[in-house]
């Protein structure tokens, strides 16, 4: 690794990711959905005089970037590392399945799912943009089982947490919301850019697969409750 690595991610991408990043010191960035967000990043430090510091990013929708060779999603090199990655192990009597699950083991079972809601037409952008309207003009205290401690804007680029104190996102402003709930799960909210739908990106931590998945299936259904 180099002196302080920086890793970056898409905020709707799994926060397993933060976990493992804290935990072996390196800098996790979370930017917007599209990797030209990724790319910027690496200018910046480019610009800085330490590209040298960017070791890895990935979004949520597949796309993974190791170095600076690439600005943009490279599948050559991310192929050569799950290659590597498996020889490794190997050496360690041990799978990519294996590793994987050694991961939930130590950090928590983290279950990622994403729904996307089609809205056809006219009427369906304008049942889009109520959607979002309501959300936003009243964010739910609850998801499911779970209390809601802090709503994410990146419109208005603000964070309000329960307890009434506010943050900044030093974000460009996009319409995303994101409800941070007990326990680590999340569910963030998102139009396509570029299709007549809605996602909801949902994230269940349990202690195991069983007890994930309970979760992620509670927060579906109050995801389908918004949608309607």
């Amino acid at each position: 690794m180099p002196k302080n690595p920086v890793a970056v991610k898409s905020i709707v991408s799994t926060p397993l990711a933060d976990a493992i990043a804290a935990h072996y010191g390196v800098e996790m960035r979370s930017v917007l959905t599209g990797f030209k967000w990724i790319g910027d990043q690496i200018a910046n430090l480019e610009a800085a005089g330490e590209v040298d510091r960017f070791i890895f990013g990935f979004e949520e929708s597949y796309g993974y970037l190791a170095g600076t060779h690439a600005r943009d999603k490279d599948a050559v090199v991310a192929s050569m590392l799950i290659c590597e990655m498996a020889a490794y192990y190997k050496t360690k009597n041990m799978n990519l399945v294996d590793v994987m699950n050694s991961l939930y083991d130590k950090f928590g079972y983290y279950c990622n799912e994403v729904k996307s809601y089609t809205f056809e037409g006219a009427q369906g952008m304008e049942k889009m943009a109520q959607i979002m309207d309501t959300l936003r003009q009243n964010p739910p205290k609850t998801i499911g089982d779970f209390i809601v401690t802090a709503v994410s804007d990146y419109k208005t680029s603000k964070i309000t947490f329960t307890d009434g104190k506010e943050e900044k996102i030093e974000l460009p402003k996009s319409n995303v919301l994101a409800f941070a709930l007990e326990n680590g799960n999340k569910v963030i909210v998102r139009p396509s850019g570029t299709e007549p739908k809605i996602k909801a990106y949902l994230t269940a931590i349990g202690n195991d697969k069983e007890s994930a998945s309970k979760i992620a299936k509670t927060l579906e259904s109050a995801a389908d409750e918004f949608m309607k």
